[in-house]
């Protein structure tokens, strides 16, 4: 056996296992980033899937509520004396609908639709309180608005209604000028701050005849 022959028997060389090492933390390296990777992709997956569970829950949540909106006054305008049965603006809405036991003791209450907070900052809220004989009657301890969703850029609030001229279907509108009745339709329109923003909801309430036309 050669000196040459003997050397290469008795183990690697110190290149050689440096070498090794280095291709070893390599292929770890590789395999971690793949790792993570695909940890970040399974994370980002699940968050749009709850996000998108969400906004199918809130959407047909209130598209039950406004559905079941009735010609039932919530207060009067002190300065007419007119019933107020809807009011719509641009950042809130209210109505009266009976409720299920689950969100309170059953029976009509004032739905109080907001938006809160600042630009790219907004929340969407609702309220509710118990309707008697026209007359809000306050819960003791005070009951919270329930947090529908948070996160949002922008939520549009807008209103159609029949024209008394025409008696045809009127351009939507920022603010609902007729809260003695209620309208015919009622869209909502939200753009969180991230990820697409959420189908339209457009929601047509029901009519009662000419009930809300007059006092």
């Amino acid at each position: 056996m050669t000196r040459r022959h003997a050397r290469r028997s008795a183990g690697f060389t110190l290149i050689e296992v440096l070498l090794a090492t280095v291709l070893l933390a390599g292929g770890l390296a590789l395999a971690f980033a793949t790792v993570r990777s695909a940890m970040a992709v399974s994370a980002r997956g699940e968050a749009m899937a709850a996000q998108g569970e969400r906004m199918r829950a809130v959407e047909s949540f209130l598209r039950r509520r406004l559905a079941s909106a009735l010609p039932v006054a919530m207060a009067r305008d002190e300065s007419t004396g007119l019933p107020l049965r809807f009011t719509g603006e641009a950042r809130q809405l209210r109505f009266v609908a009976d409720v299920p036991d689950y969100l309170g003791r059953g029976g009509p209450y004032l739905h109080e639709l907001k938006v809160v907070g600042e630009a790219d900052r907004l929340r969407l809220e609702l309220g509710l309180l118990m309707v008697q004989d026209g007359e809000q009657v306050p819960e003791q301890p005070e009951r919270a608005p329930e947090l529908l969703a948070d996160g949002l850029k922008t939520v549009t609030l807008r209103y159609r209604g029949i024209e008394a001229q025409t008696g045809q279907l009127g351009p939507w509108l920022p603010q609902w000028d007729a809260p003695e009745r209620l309208p015919v339709l009622v869209s909502i329109e939200v753009q969180p701050t991230q990820g697409p923003a959420w189908p339209p909801l457009v929601v047509t309430l029901p009519q009662y005849g000419n009930v809300g036309v007059n006092p």
